[in-house]
């Protein structure tokens, strides 16, 4: 019997560090493709959206390894709605980027080329995998 809790738990911490790498290179990969300027990964977005994504990862990183379940499971519950209000940003941020455009209604319609990669599968792939992997 204790053989099979030491293993549940460090299955369970395996499961999470795997979400916490998906996090970490999901921030590298393409999230948001740009016709003529092409893919941009989380740092082309925004640097500091990125920096807070990597804080709240070491965050996750120390609650991992001290078996802090309250502070894994709030960083990746962090991670989730960083996540969220990225996407947010960006839709607003190609609505800035197509503001010389004379007619909002042309803004709209060109913006609407953005279109999302797939990154993001990564993002919130590792983020749930850390967020539904804790021990109860």
């Amino acid at each position: 019997m204790w053989f099979f809790l030491y293993f549940s738990t460090r299955l369970m911490k395996n499961i999470q560090l795997i979400g916490l790498i998906l996090v970490v290179a999901g921030s590298f990969l393409p999230l948001v493709h740009i016709p003529i300027i092409g893919n941009w990964n989380y740092w082309k977005v925004d640097q500091n959206l990125v920096i807070f994504c990597w804080i709240l990862s070491l965050i996750a990183l120390f609650g991992i390894i001290k078996e802090k379940q309250k502070i894994t499971k709030i960083s990746a519950i962090l991670l989730i709605l960083l996540f969220i209000f990225t996407l947010i940003a960006i839709k607003f941020k190609s609505l800035d980027y197509f503001s010389f455009l004379p007619f909002k209604s042309w803004q709209e319609t060109v913006s609407g080329i953005v279109k999302l990669k797939w990154g993001w599968f990564l993002e919130f792939a590792g983020a749930a995998l850390i967020l539904f992997s804790n021990k109860k």
